[in-house]
């Protein structure tokens, strides 16, 4: 086996990825690569953008739920999610004839509020300030007993699907760099599995905004280490306490390293994506580019594929985003 043994995850092996990448491919869309001439004169770097933003629901999260869902008999679920993840889920149980239960913060973007309940999903709004979204899970679990509890990250079935976008990546060319956004780490986890399951030799840099970047001390501390509450960020979709167990056992020694990106350079991330390259992207699908920003001096001369997560954005954030300069 070349992937590493995960202790969280025993089923995470390079057989079951490879199950995974000739199955899911069939109910998932093709990542759009974009090159990025404009944005490589700027920044001394050849960048190509992998944009997830025409995926189903507008984010990769489709691979994890699609994957997650389709392997678990129960027909109702529940699931925590800031958007992304729970539109996910709904469409994916509106395909597989299941119903869910979304528990999404009150403050969510009301695009992805108003998507989970076109696909039929609940979206359960909650204070985080009131209580927690676990803690919610849980009352909801006593109310349904038979339901399936989806993890948004932490779960090797979402890590295997995630892996299926760094598939195509490293597919594409050969990329010194590939940048990911980090939120919970099923993304950026997924990346990780498909190198190393291909053994191939290029870095993955996360990014993750600096307003909660447990991610970055947790891999500068070599122990996983927790936000005491919600990060306050722009980055709606990596508003996470800490990685998952799984992710964390993958990206300790996967991660090249971990950039924090101010909120200021993920908005300006956001101007860019529209202005040079006629994109639509979310401010967590933004991070990427985000990096590149705040440490330009990192990537000069290198080959650097920046991963757009989503693009499931709030129509008012993303209109102050495209017609301001954040950094004047």
């Amino acid at each position: 086996m070349m992937l590493a043994s995960y202790p969280s995850a025993p089923e995470l092996t390079d057989a079951y990825v490879e199950q995974v990448w000739q199955s899911l491919p069939a109910f998932v869309r093709p990542t759009l690569f974009v090159p990025a001439p404009r944005l490589s004169a700027e920044l001394g770097c050849e960048v190509t953008i992998a944009s997830e933003s025409l995926q189903y629901t507008g984010s990769f999260k489709f691979r994890a739920a699609y994957n997650l869902l389709a392997s678990v008999p129960q027909t109702h679920i529940v699931t925590a999610s800031s958007g992304n993840f729970g539109q996910a889920v709904a469409y994916a149980c509106q395909l597989l004839g299941k119903s869910c239960t979304v528990v999404m913060p009150s403050t969510s973007a009301q695009v992805k509020i108003a998507a989970v309940q076109s696909y039929g999903g609940i979206a359960d709004l909650i204070d985080v300030q009131q209580i927690s979204r676990a803690a919610r899970v849980a009352q909801l679990l006593e109310q349904y007993p038979d339901a399936f509890w989806a993890q948004a990250y932490d779960d090797y079935r979402v890590v295997a699907g995630n892996s299926t976008l760094g598939k195509e990546i490293l597919a594409v060319g050969h990329f010194d760099t590939i940048v990911v956004p980090v939120g919970g780490g099923g993304l950026s986890s997924g990346i990780v599995v498909a190198r190393d399951h291909l053994q191939a030799a290029t870095e993955i840099v996360g990014a993750e905004p600096l307003p909660g970047n447990d991610a970055a001390r947790s891999l500068q501390a070599g122990r996983l280490i927790k936000n005491e509450a919600e990060p306050a960020t722009i980055a709606d979709g990596a508003r996470t306490i800490s990685l998952g167990q799984i992710n964390w056992e993958v990206l300790q020694h996967g991660l090249a390293e971990i950039i924090g990106v101010p909120d200021v350079r993920t908005l300006a991330a956001l101007n860019h994506y529209f202005l040079y390259e006629n994109l639509k992207v979310e401010p967590t699908g933004a991070l990427s580019l985000g990096a590149l920003l705040t440490r330009p001096e990192r990537f000069k001369g290198k080959r650097v594929c920046c991963i757009v997560s989503g693009g499931n954005v709030d129509p008012a954030v993303y209109a102050r985003a495209i017609t301001t300069d954040p950094l004047t």
